[in-house]
Formats: C-alpha cells, sequence, structure tokens
C-alpha cells in the first residue's frame, strides 16, 4: 500500500508512539475516552456562506466571509453574528501537509479519517469537489475514511492542499428535527433561544493504521468486572489479537491485563475485564468511583497481528460503579444516594452551545461543585464529550438528555430514535452519566395522556434505551405524564416554601401526587402506568428570578426576588422543604446560569455568582 507521498507502508510492526494516560489529559482531545497521540485540529478560520444556491458554491462564492469553526453564525464568537433564519450554509476550509503530519500520517498510519463532532442539523461533505459522504442528526458524532481524497497531487508538491467543503442545513421551521431549546420564531421567546446552524463541535484529522481501533465502549458489569466493546476498521486477516491493560493511577496499581483472539466473522467483539482487587469486598471501595471520590482506571487497547506485533493501540479509562434503583431510593454503588442535581443549559452568551473554550468545559464542572450540587441535568442537549470528560475527572452526576423535537409523525418518530441511538452509544462508557431521558415534558408527544400511539413511542424510547444499556435506570418523559419510568421524576414552579413542603411531605402525599392531577395540571402517570415504588425525584424546581445590576426587560423567571437576602431566602425555604420530604430521592434546581430572556440562574450568564458563592451553597446543602 502506498501512503500519501508515494512511499510503500511498511509491514504495521511498530509500537504506536507513546500514549497519555487518558483520565489526566488537558481536556482538549475530542474523543476523551479514545485518545491516539497526535491528531490536526481543524477548528479556526474557514470560510462561509450563507446561501442555498449550490450553484453559487460551485462558482467559488467570491464574496464568502470568514467565520470561526466551531461557533455557529448565529453567535457574537464566530465572527459572523447573524441570529436570523440560516436554511442552508456553506463552509470551506484548506487541508494542508501540516495538517497531515499533524494528524501522525505515516507509513505505519497511512489511513486517515475526517471527524465532526457535531454539525446541526445534516451534513454533506466534499475534498478537491468529491463527495464524500453525509450525516443527519445535529447532535452526534461522525466521519469518513478520506485517504483516497486526499492522495492526489501530494506526492510531488509538499505545500499542495485540498479543499474540504461542508453543506449543512437546517430548517428552522422543521418541527421533526430533534432541536431541544432552539426556537423556532425569529427571536427567541418564552425558554426557547437562539438557534445553532452548521459546524458546533470540532472538526478534527487523525491518521489510523491500515487495520485499526474504531469504537470502544465500557460496561460495568458488577463491582469487580467491567465488559469492553470493541469495533475494528479496516482490513484484517481474521486472526488478530486485542490486549487490554488496566492501571490505576492513583496508587501505581496494576489491575489487570487481558489478551483475547479475535474471530474473523465480525468486526465487534467483547473482551471480559476482571478487576482482582475487587474480588476482596472489604476493599472493593477504594477503587469505586463516586462524586466525592471521582477514581479513574487507565487503560491501552492494543491490536496485535497474528504474529503478536502491535498494530494500533488507544488510550481510555473507566469508573468502576455501579447504578441503580430499589425500595423508592437511588442507587450508586449499591447504596441509597441522595442527588442533589442542577439543570444545566450549556448555553453561553458570546457562543451560544459551543461552549466558548475547552477550558470552560472545566469551568462549568466546576462551579456546580462549588455550588454545592453533585450532579447536573444536561437539558435538551447531547453535550460535548468533553464536559462529560471533566465530570468523569471531577465527580458529579449526569443526567444524559436527548433534545427533543416539537411535532408527533413517522419523521418526527424516526429521526429522534436514530439521533437518541447514537447519543446513548457515544456518551455509554461515562461513569459520570447514571441515567438517560429521552424524553421531556410530553416534547414532540404532547398528546400522550390519551393518544396510544403517542404512549407506545414512549414506552418505545425507553425500552430501547435500556436495550442498548440496561445498566443505567431510564426516565421515560421527565417532569410528567410517565409510561414506564424506573425514576418518576416531577416538575414543580410552586415559589412557597411551605406550600412545596405540604406537597412532598410524606407517603399520603406521595399517594395524592399519583392518583390525582399533579402539578402543571398533569397526570403523573399515563397509559396505565403504575406506581411500583419507584423513586421519586423533583427534577425542575425553583427558577427564582433576580437580576443584580443591570436589569434585562424581558428578564423572568417562575417567581421574583426583590434583592439578594430575599432571594436566598426564597432558596433556602425550597431545599428546606425538600429536604422535609420522607420520600423525595433527588431534586434538580432550575437553573446554573441565566440564559438570556431566563434570568433565573443561580449565576449570571456570564457564570459569576449573584451573590457570594458560599451564600448559594448553604441554601442549597443546608450547611
Amino acid at each position: 500500500m502506498s501512503t500519501l507521498d508515494g512511499t510503500v507502508a511498511a509491514p504495521d510492526t511498530a509500537l504506536p508512539p507513546a500514549l497519555p494516560l487518558a483520565s489526566r489529559q488537558d481536556g482538549s482531545y475530542p474523543r476523551p475516552q479514545m485518545l491516539r497521540a497526535d491528531w490536526a485540529d481543524l477548528d479556526g478560520t474557514w470560510s462561509f456562506r450563507n446561501d442555498g444556491d449550490d450553484a453559487a458554491w460551485r462558482a467559488g462564492f467570491p464574496d464568502a466571509r470568514d467565520i470561526v469553526v466551531p461557533f455557529p453564525p448565529e453567535s457574537v464568537a464566530s465572527g459572523i453574528d447573524e441570529p436570523g433564519f440560516h436554511p442552508v450554509v456553506w463552509y470551506s476550509r484548506t487541508i494542508t501537509r501540516a495538517d497531515l503530519l499533524a494528524a501522525g500520517h505515516t507509513a505505519e498510519a497511512p489511513r486517515l479519517v475526517l471527524h465532526f463532532g457535531a454539525v446541526d442539523h445534516r451534513a454533506r461533505v466534499w475534498i478537491d469537489g468529491q463527495f464524500i459522504g453525509e450525516h443527519e442528526g445535529g447532535h452526534t458524532p461522525f466521519s469518513f475514511d478520506v485517504t483516497e481524497a486526499l492522495a492526489g497531487g501530494t506526492s510531488t508538491d509538499p505545500d499542495a492542499v485540498h479543499t474540504l467543503v461542508v453543506r449543512a442545513e437546517d430548517d428552522p421551521h422543521d418541527l421533526t428535527q430533534p432541536r431541544g431549546k432552539q426556537d423556532w420564531h425569529e427571536d427567541p421567546h418564552a425558554i426557547w433561544y437562539r438557534r445553532t446552524t452548521g459546524i458546533w463541535q470540532t472538526v478534527w484529522l487523525e491518521a489510523v493504521p491500515t487495520a485499526s481501533i474504531e469504537y470502544l465502549r465500557w460496561t460495568n458489569v458488577d463491582h469487580g468486572t467491567v465488559r469492553l466493546t470493541v469495533r475494528l476498521r479496516g482490513e484484517r486477516t481474521g486472526r488478530e489479537r486485542l490486549r487490554v491493560e488496566a492501571r490505576w493511577d492513583e496508587r501505581d496499581e496494576h489491575l489487570a491485563t487481558i489478551e483475547s483472539t479475535l474471530g474473523d466473522t465480525s468486526d465487534e467483539f467483547d473482551v471480559v475485564v476482571p478487576i482482582a482487587r475487587q474480588t476482596n469486598g472489604q476493599a472493593e471501595d477504594e477503587l469505586h468511583w463516586t462524586p466525592e471520590a471521582p477514581r479513574l482506571v487507565d487503560t491501552t487497547v492494543t491490536l496485535l497481528d497474528r504474529a503478536g506485533h502491535p498494530v494500533d493501540a488507544v488510550a481510555s479509562y473507566f469508573g468502576v460503579r455501579t447504578v441503580g434503583v430499589d425500595g423508592g431510593a437511588f442507587l450508586l454503588n449499591g447504596r441509597s444516594y441522595d442527588v442533589r442535581s442542577v439543570l444545566n443549559q450549556g448555553y453561553w452568551p458570546d457562543s451560544h452551545i459551543a461552549a466558548p473554550s475547552r477550558e470552560a468545559l472545566r469551568r462549568e464542572v466546576e462551579l456546580i461543585k462549588e455550588l454545592g450540587f453533585n450532579a447536573a441535568r444536561n437539558h435538551q442537549k447531547i453535550e460535548d464529550p468533553r464536559f462529560l470528560y471533566w465530570a468523569d475527572r471531577l465527580g458529579i452526576l449526569v443526567w444524559g438528555e436527548a433534545p427533543g423535537a416539537y411535532a408527533f409523525s413517522p419523521r418526527a418518530v424516526q429521526r429522534l430514535m436514530r439521533e437518541w441511538m447514537d447519543a446513548v452509544e457515544r456518551d455509554a462508557s461515562h461513569p459520570s452519566i447514571v441515567t438517560w431521558v429521552p424524553a421531556n415534558e410530553s416534547w414532540g408527544v404532547q398528546h400522550i395522556a390519551t393518544d396510544p400511539a403517542q404512549q407506545a413511542y414512549a414506552r418505545s424510547l425507553a425500552d430501547v434505551t435500556r436495550a442498548i444499556d440496561p445498566t443505567r435506570p431510564v426516565i421515560s418523559n421527565d417532569g410528567w405524564e410517565h409510561t414506564n419510568s424506573d425514576i418518576i421524576t416531577i416538575h414543580d414552579y410552586d415559589g412557597v416554601g411551605e406550600s412545596l413542603a405540604k406537597t412532598y411531605a410524606d407517603d399520603t402525599a406521595r399517594s395524592e401526587l399519583f392518583h390525582g392531577m399533579g402539578p402543571s395540571d398533569r397526570w403523573v402517570l399515563v397509559g396505565g402506568a403504575t406506581d411500583h415504588g419507584q423513586p421519586v425525584m423533583l427534577t425542575e424546581f425553583g427558577g427564582v428570578n433576580y437580576q443584580p445590576g443591570a436589569q434585562r426587560e424581558d428578564g423572568w423567571g417562575y417567581t421574583s426576588a426583590t434583592d439578594g437576602d430575599d432571594w436566598i431566602a426564597r432558596i433556602t425555604a425550597l431545599y428546606d422543604a425538600i429536604r422535609a420530604s420522607s420520600f423525595l430521592a433527588g431534586s434538580c434546581y432550575t437553573q446554573l446560569t441565566d440564559t438570556m430572556q431566563e434570568t433565573n440562574g443561580l449565576l449570571n450568564a456570564d457564570r459569576t455568582p449573584k451573590v457570594p458563592i458560599e451564600q448559594i451553597r448553604r441554601a442549597i446543602t443546608g450547611r
């Protein structure tokens, strides 16, 4: 096989470059649980055109403007700052020899893979006019092998460049698209925000061997066993082996080395990794992952050829932990755990749903912990994997939630089901994610209380989630109108602490909730669903509006405070009500930050606290 510089690839026998510890990275790598030593970051300045005229693009769009990827064109950070409708946009940039070298392109790694973190909503990709492929789904990653497309001309011209073109289509009025909090009106209203069009997560290039590791997934089987699922890409002999080495870096302790022969009838394999130290039950807690002690196990996964020579290797990590429900409690590592969560919109003033920097994702997790929370409900958004990395490493629980569509139709069902399955597959290895939320507040199933078809859809979404990942609880419809939830979640914006305390006081109050009309005049259970002792959580409450300093005329909350002292008193009273409940297994305060017209955050939109953070933490934790 020839490489891009015209040389003949040597046999894949050299060990790949030294890999970093996956659990101790700096958070820059776009795919944090599957690291290679080299990659080329293609973010930065691209050419941009907001135009549906395909013929104009083929003519070169001489009046194209610069855009900063990965920020959406609606945002200030992108340099475009045009918040109107963008049904079709075009992007272009060059791929240079320097990009190929940064990607790690060598004789041992001759294949080049182009990755997109997320492009909203439908993307089509070309290189030098050659169509590469397309993808639909605005929140999930995709990639293409572009080796042949990048081969032309580079062997004779070391400075040759290639032109990468992306067309993104995002109909702002198509309510069957999973869109989350993106407004279908031109200007934001109520609880919806500015739209996101096109590229909003990192674009990157990576070189891989002819036969390579494409996908990893870690599954906690029990307290002492982890299953690794590996998917391979490329040409194989059918006699390869896989070596998995696990090490607890915190104590420099070797935990396991497993080597398994791979068959020739599939490209996906399971390897069971026993964690030997976990056989001593008195010591097993030492290695468990929790928000208070977020211990991670570093691994190296190596693909070996039939002679035992390393072909490919990636660094990864996992956390040893189990989650479940029983006896009305949420269980973490088999023990009751009080979930104290905050609603996180993952939205920044200047960059919208794209984080303004990689450091901002880490800071978001740090702020959540500093405020006294042990969990975050990432709302109506499949978050950048690097946020989940920091959740894993620094220690918070995460609710993984689908961005909803607004319509119910066969097309809407197909779109959300496909994108949600991809999202669960992408994120299933993160120990921080402890439950899945495929639907919220009956979005896309507005008549679920009476429509058997919509009830069947909600049940199917929950069940297919369990089929893909049976290790985590599933919430069928967060907030109300549950069909088959493992946790019953309720949204209640009662702003009076005494009243809230009465609603959630004891078993009698619980029974009244389940057998009468709940908050917001919605039934808690529908479609024949029953109360069989599931945990109950108040997963949206609070939302108290307080605007220190300059006031937004359109700013609002579910209730309002007159000043900082009144605001803290109101929040304290609401948390006192929750702490007094005999049956609530957890809660989620709305919300972490002010977000556009919603001025009900604990923090301002710029992430500064509205009062000293110690006061907020005391209200939340009671201490």
